[in-house]
């Protein structure tokens, strides 16, 4: 139970005291009313003593009395029949309320800290008046008049005659049997004379003389002189004296309108009226008058003294006396006691006191000695003649009961002369005067008595008092007999069927198993005690109950809440609204958050309804909004009727709040987070032939990569725009915002263009939600930009009282109508058109909320007063920081400004079509399309570009492709090369630079600028321009990205570009396949030149052989057909295709599908002359077409594609750009000292070799019974001599896992020239005759001449060794070729400069005739300034045959 203010000895001592009955005459009572007080509120302050009483027992023992309270009460006063009691019980429970903002009493327990109250003021106050009011029985006499004072004013004509009149009138009441109340403890009750003085009016002398004869005829003990009054009212009103009286004095509801209001309408009665009955006492109970329980003039009543003159002044108490509870009175109270001062205060004190210890005490006192003499004289008595005298002279009971009547005996009534009633009132009179242990031996006397008579009533009390004496006994000789306490209260209630009197008993023994730390045994009996008969004793108890659980030793958390509850619920039936809500409110601490979903519901439910009874909506809203905002497990029915009550709650609220900001509404649930901003218009379907570009829409799913990607383009072309820097204030184009894009800083956004914000909703309820009007509520700040500073601040202005009023200003679109299913996510997209320049706040979103209940015309007019309208903010978190330290060891978040554009000046907006753009390509077919870019805006556009991921996919011609058709309709069905009628020769040169098509060595062509006439778009005006396309290498989809990049003619601050971002998927399906191997020629032309110079010249630009196998890879996707070879084309700045050595006629290739072909060329190094310094940077290109039709590979598109080739690949070489380009200046002298990566570089230039083949090829396909002609073209790379290339990029393998390296890797040792590479440094070649004649029969010796050409291939000096010494040991070989010997020097050493070309002249000797191999010679190099380096043998040329003959 909860702490109680009084410990339980004083509250069991409160509860019963001795009882004394005033009788006033009218004189008297006017005197006191000058007070406003009747004469028993009057002596009610003062009747508790401040000092100790005595008295002695029957054995002659003293007896102590500390802290004694007698009860006061007029003799007429009433007590409070069952409907009066019961309304007078709630109506003091309901004033008793916790005080307001009292300090927060915080109990821990476990995981728990509940905000709790520690003490329950109204179950005090409750359990005060409930005892105080109990009716008075016959099985008890503690309730019961033991004296009486009669009251006369010294004022009176003759006072002795008026007292005599008293005197008389008590004793009517008591012994004329007319009268069932008030009850009398003893026949022979003490009359105690009292004579009352107003000082202020009346003669003291004659009061005086008055006593003193009182004194002699009621003797000293029995009178007393009370003087009073000794001020007038009027005198001494500003002089502010203590009221003792307010605490005591019940305060009807008539003074306390608030009070009156609630008692009227909640507290009237409660729910069990009708069976109140069954607590009064069985002989009273026909006494009960039949009077409406809210009547306020109670009719006279024949069981009540009350028929004489004197009933005006002696029931004007009319209940027991009873402490205030607390409670503030609206209007200003009666003063009372403004006649006396503290000298009068002092003599009702000491009147009480000398009345207690003069008249009171002695009198109890002779009345126990007088019992306990009868009882002793009949102590000799046998138990059989004791027995058979009550038979003889019991009268009124009868003596024997069956079995099936014993239920029944709570009617028995014993006599009043009964000697069991003897005993009980021996110990009554024992227990008032705080002398337990003899009460106790007489309780327990009289209990084994009342059992053997089976009186169960006279039982109980007896067992009931017993125990309580048994507790209060100083020393505590015996345990608390709690089984005592258990069957009184059991026969109470099961056959007694008195429901107060257990009451009582439950509190009493609750109270001292509290105070003996036993509360789980006094929480049992208090739950026993709850039933469907009073709401109010059930909802205290259960209350208690709760408390007990929670001071336990180790507390019940959970019980306390389910009592608590159970309390609260018990409240509500009772009219205790407030009391309710405390309770509800209490066990919510509880419940919270741990899961239990279903509770927390009903608690949130409860608090709601009765908040809102209470008139307090904003806890009633709060309430249902924790119901509707958690994930509720309710059945959709259920959820639906919390969602109309919550409205209805709101919307009374909302009402009563007037026109203030709108509040929040809980459903539904948004997604702040998931807010997505969209800058810019939806974009344009195409038409026709037409396709819109992409650039960035609000279905598009963020990809970070992708993003990345766009961001780095755009840095590519701002920083081509900007000469090659990236401006610090560069701020990357963000059309659409998310929760994973940079939203640091404010974004841009365009006046005149809309702003579209994508708000995500979660219906988490089972019902559907419509919402109505939804729009978005924000704040702009009006700036004006133009000027040179940031811009003028003017003034704010927001849409929240009215969501259109401001569309001339930002245009806020307005949704209708926007129903979101049960358990569903869903989105709204809404409108911002902002028309004048400034910062705008988008601050959340404002709406109707009501349920989406369809219903007919009824229903809807009902939803129509069920809809409330409320808004809900948009609060987006940023992202966590992690930077700083101070960033790492605390949680701190950047902003987030998604929501906060700033609107700039108008821009201009670009909208990009393509016209003819294909979805599916062969692979390296050449398309030709076309743009077209318009401007839609009333701004003019300039600085035009294009980047893209794939440069090498597209080519908008260089400035010498304007001979091609300038409309996509002329150029319907030409040929996207430019071509030249030509038979099959020799091939076509044509020297080309590559800074015509864009490319340069130290540009990357990733950013193309696209020319404007005057280099402005103007407003509403549109350009075509032609595009050509080329299908990538790999098959496959492949996505290509292009952003548009353009500026505004007039420069500003804000914005200083836009771009426009276009995707486009290209299906790339095999073509052909080709690879490319080179080979040295080793055979010298032009033998027969005129002048060796011409000829070493010759030679030194020397010859290739370049074999190209072309194969039909594609497997007749597309409707292919066949393809065909029509020309073969070369770039390089050092070679170029001289002829075809195997020509077939006047007609190109055709390949069949999985068909194979192989071409042969001849390659030679470009001429000297040609090269000159201006041409150091120009690539040759030869075209050597197969059929009759040249194709100009130097024009557009080809050049364009070949130079843009591997754009997106990394350089296929050291030193080659990213548009084939070679960066490696060749030195033309030879170095005087180098390290060994010069010496690697040299040693592989010279089995390098720069050539690109180009193959130009046509498909015929057939598609919708037409046959249409595709043209494309293929690069091959040749790198390397006698190493093959191939068209096709061979797939990357996959890597291996590598294991983590903690430790730097030790730096790769330097890559050192491989044997093969060495092996190229001297080109060989024999010259000799293929046959000679030699006449053998004449000479027998036969020599020829033969020169061995060695031919430097390396930029550096080399030194060779020329070894003839080699024989050929193998007899197959001697057999073949014969021997022969050369004669002279065997072994040569020399040194060949950079590219040098040396003949050395031999002779070689036959003896017979024959075929012999002269390809013996052995030739070792190696360069001449690494000495550490050994000679390495070079390939050998071909087998060298001469055919000797004899003649």
């Amino acid at each position: 139970m909860a702490q109680c203010v009084q410990s339980v000895q004083e509250f069991i001592q409160d509860s019963f005291v001795p009882m004394v009955a005033v009788l006033c005459s009218e004189d008297a009572e006017r005197v006191t009313r000058k007070n406003n007080l009747s004469f028993p509120e009057l002596l009610r302050p003062f009747c508790r003593l401040t000092s100790e009483g005595h008295l002695r027992d029957p054995n002659n023992q003293v007896v102590v009395v500390k802290g004694l309270r007698i009860s006061v009460t007029g003799i007429n006063t009433r007590p409070p029949q069952s409907p009066e009691l019961h309304r007078l019980l709630s109506r003091t429970v309901s004033v008793c309320q916790p005080p307001e903002g009292s300090p927060a009493n915080v109990f821990t327990a476990g995981d728990y800290d509940l905000n709790i109250s520690a003490t329950t003021p109204w179950f005090e106050t409750y359990r005060e008046n409930f005892l105080q009011s109990m009716p008075a029985s016959e099985h008890e006499f503690l309730n019961h008049y033991l004296a009486c004072m009669l009251v006369v004013s010294s004022c009176e004509a003759v006072p002795t005659e008026q007292f005599l009149k008293l005197s008389q009138e008590q004793h009517r009441i008591q012994h004329s049997g007319e009268y069932t109340h008030p009850k009398w403890f003893i026949p022979n009750t003490l009359k105690y004379y009292v004579l009352l003085h107003d000082i202020s009016e009346g003669d003291e002398q004659r009061a005086d003389s008055v006593y003193e004869d009182m004194k002699q005829r009621y003797g000293t003990q029995g009178c007393y002189l009370l003087k009073i009054n000794s001020r007038s009212g009027s005198t001494g009103a500003d002089e502010q004296m203590p009221d003792p009286w307010s605490q005591y004095l019940h305060k009807t509801s008539i003074h306390n309108p608030e009070l009156y209001e609630e008692s009227a309408v909640s507290n009237a009665v409660e729910n069990n009226i009708g069976a109140e009955e069954d607590g009064l006492d069985p002989s009273i109970r026909d006494c009960i008058s039949e009077t409406h329980p809210l009547q306020l003039d109670h009719l006279t009543d024949a069981g009540y003294p009350g028929n004489d003159a004197s009933q005006s002044v002696n029931n004007v108490d009319e209940m027991r006396p009873q402490k205030q509870a607390s409670g503030t009175s609206h209007t200003s109270p009666t003063p009372r006691g403004t006649c006396l001062t503290l000298n009068d205060h002092d003599h009702i004190r000491q009147f009480i006191q000398e009345f207690t210890f003069r008249g009171l005490l002695p009198h109890i006192e002779k009345n126990i000695r007088q019992l306990n003499d009868q009882l002793v004289s009949r102590k000799g008595l046998s138990r059989s003649l004791f027995s058979a005298t009550k038979k003889l002279f019991g009268g009124g009971k009868v003596p024997e009961k069956s079995i099936a009547e014993l239920k029944n005996t709570a009617g028995l009534l014993y006599p009043s002369e009964a000697p069991e009633l003897q005993i009980r009132k021996m110990a009554d009179l024992c227990f008032l005067v705080q002398h337990y242990e003899l009460a106790y031996n007489c309780y327990h006397t009289a209990k084994k008595d009342f059992l053997s008579d089976q009186a169960m009533l006279y039982a109980a009390g007896a067992l009931e008092m017993a125990a309580v004496a048994a507790f209060l006994q100083s020393g505590a000789p015996r345990p608390y007999p709690a089984h005592y306490m258990d069957t009184a209260i059991q026969t109470y209630r099961e056959v007694c069927k008195n429901m107060l009197l257990a009451e009582r008993c439950c509190i009493l023994s609750a109270e001292i198993l509290k105070s003996q730390a036993k509360y789980s045994d006094a929480a049992t009996l208090l739950i026993k005690m709850t039933s469907e008969d009073s709401d109010l004793r059930s909802a205290l108890l259960l209350e208690q109950a709760a408390h007990c659980f929670i001071n336990m030793r180790t507390p019940m958390v959970r019980k306390f809440a389910f009592h608590m509850i159970l309390a609260g619920h018990r409240f509500s039936k009772a009219g205790q609204k407030r009391h309710a809500l405390r309770c509800y409110c209490q066990a919510l601490q509880v419940y919270k958050g741990k899961g239990w979903t279903l509770a927390e519901d009903h608690i949130n439910f409860t608090i709601g309804r009765q908040s809102f009874t209470l008139r307090q909506p904003e806890n009633a809203v709060a309430a249902f909004r924790h119901i509707l905002i958690n994930d509720s497990k309710q059945s959709a029915i259920q959820q639906a009727a919390f969602l109309r009550e919550y409205l209805y709650v709101y919307k009374s609220m909302s009402q009563l709040a007037g026109d203030g900001s709108l509040p929040q509404l809980p459903l539904p649930c948004l997604h702040s987070s998931q807010t997505r901003v969209f800058f810019g218009h939806e974009r344009r379907l195409a038409e026709g032939e037409k396709q819109a570009a992409t650039h960035v829409s609000l279905e598009q799913e963020f990809d970070r990569d992708l993003s990345q990607l766009w961001r780095e383009l755009e840095e590519q072309v701002v920083s081509v725009a900007n000469r090659g820097t990236v401006p610090i204030t560069f701020q990357p184009s963000q059309c659409c915002l998310n929760s994973q894009t940079d939203n640091l800083r404010h974004p841009l956004a365009i006046v005149e263009e809309p702003i579209i914000v994508e708000v995500v909703f979660r219906n988490p309820l089972k019902v559907p939600l419509a919402l109505s009007a939804l729009c978005l509520l924000w704040k702009f700040t009006l700036k004006d930009f133009s000027g040179p500073e940031d811009g003028t601040t003017r003034e704010t202005v927001s849409n929240e009282k009215e969501t259109t009023a401001l569309n001339d200003i930002i245009d806020t679109q307005v949704i209708p109508e926007f129903t979101i299913s049960p358990e569903e996510t869903k989105v709204a997209r809404l409108r911002l058109l902002p028309h004048k320049t400034g910062e705008l706040h988008v601050l959340g979103v404002v709406y109707n909320l009501g349920t989406g209940e369809v219903g007919d015309s009824e229903g809807s007019l009902a939803e129509d007063l069920m809809c409330v309208r409320g808004q809900q903010n948009l609060e987006i978190q940023g992202p966590r920081l992690n930077m700083t330290k101070e960033e790492k060891t605390s949680v701190r978040y950047g902003p987030d400004h998604r929501l906060d554009p700033i609107i700039t000046p108008p821009m201009p907006l670009l909208e990009v079509f393509f016209i003819n753009f294909p979805t599916g390509l062969l692979c390296g077919e050449i398309r030709k399309a076309w743009v077209e870019f318009v401007n839609v805006s009333a701004v003019p556009l300039t600085g035009l570009r294009v980047a893209s991921t794939h440069p090498e996919f597209f080519t908008f011609g260089s400035a010498t492709s304007d001979l091609t058709p300038v409309t996509p309709t002329a150029a319907e069905h030409c040929s996207a090369y430019k071509t030249v009628a030509m038979p099959p020769s020799v091939a076509t040169m044509s020297l080309v630079s590559p800074a015509v098509f864009g490319v340069t060595s130290g540009d990357q062509p990733v950013v193309a600028e696209i020319p404007l006439s005057r280099g402005v778009l103007g407003p509403g005006e549109a350009l075509q321009i032609p595009l050509w396309l080329r299908g990538p290498d790999r098959e496959g989809v492949h996505e290509i990205n292009f952003l548009f990049y353009y500026e505004s003619t007039e420069k500003t601050a804000k914005l200083s570009h836009r771009v426009l971002r276009h995707t486009a998927f290209i299906c790339a399906s095999r073509s052909l396949s080709v690879r490319a191997t080179a080979s040295r020629s080793n055979t010298l032309h032009s033998r027969e030149r005129d002048t060796e110079e011409q000829q070493e010249a010759e030679e030194k630009n020397a010859s290739m052989l370049v074999f190209v196998d072309v194969e039909n890879i594609n497997t007749s996707e597309a409707g292919v057909r066949e393809f065909h070879i029509v020309q073969v084309s070369s770039s390089s700045r050092q070679w170029r295709l001289h002829k075809c050595i195997n020509p077939v006629g006047d007609k190109d290739s055709k390949l069949t599908s999985r068909e194979r072909g192989k071409l042969c060329f001849k390659a030679t190094r470009c001429r000297t002359e040609e090269a000159t310094l201006d041409a150091a940077e120009k690539y040759t290109f030869a075209d050597l077409n197969l059929g009759n039709e040249q194709i100009v590979s130097c024009t557009t598109p080809c050049a364009d594609f070949f130079f843009r080739r591997g754009l997106h690949s990394e350089a296929r070489r050291g030193g080659v750009s990213a548009g084939g380009a070679s960066q490696m200046q060749r030195k033309s002298h030879t170095p005087q000292s180098g390290t060994d990566d010069d010496w690697t570089s040299i040693v592989k230039k010279c089995s390098e070799v720069e050539l690109d083949i180009i193959v130009l090829w046509k498909a015929y396909v057939v598609e919708d019974n037409k046959q249409l002609i595709l043209e494309g073209q293929l690069h091959v790379a040749l790198q390397t001599i006698g190493k093959e290339s191939c068209s096709l990029s061979q797939k990357e393998e996959t890597q291996e896992m590598v294991l983590l390296k903690f430790k730097p890797d030790v730096p790769p040792p330097l890559s050192k020239p491989s044997m093969e590479q060495l092996s190229h440094l001297i080109k060989t070649c024999l010259h000799y005759p293929e046959s000679y004649d030699h006449p053998f029969p004449q000479k027998s010796l036969c020599m020829v001449p033969v020169t061995l050409t060695l031919s430097n291939c390396s930029l550096a000096q080399v030194d060779v060794i020329v070894d003839l010494r080699h024989k050929t040991t193998s007899p197959e070989s001697l057999e073949v070729h014969g021997s022969f010997s050369w004669l002279g020097q065997t072994q040569y050493k020399l040194q060949l400069q950079a590219q040098e070309v040396y003949r050395l002249f031999l002779k070689a000797c036959f003896f017979q005739a024959g075929v012999y191999n002269l390809g013996t010679p052995r030739v070792f190099a190696k360069l001449a300034q690494t000495s550490a380096m050994c000679e390495t043998s070079q390939q050998s040329a071909m087998p060298a045959l001469i055919i000797v003959n004899s003649i």
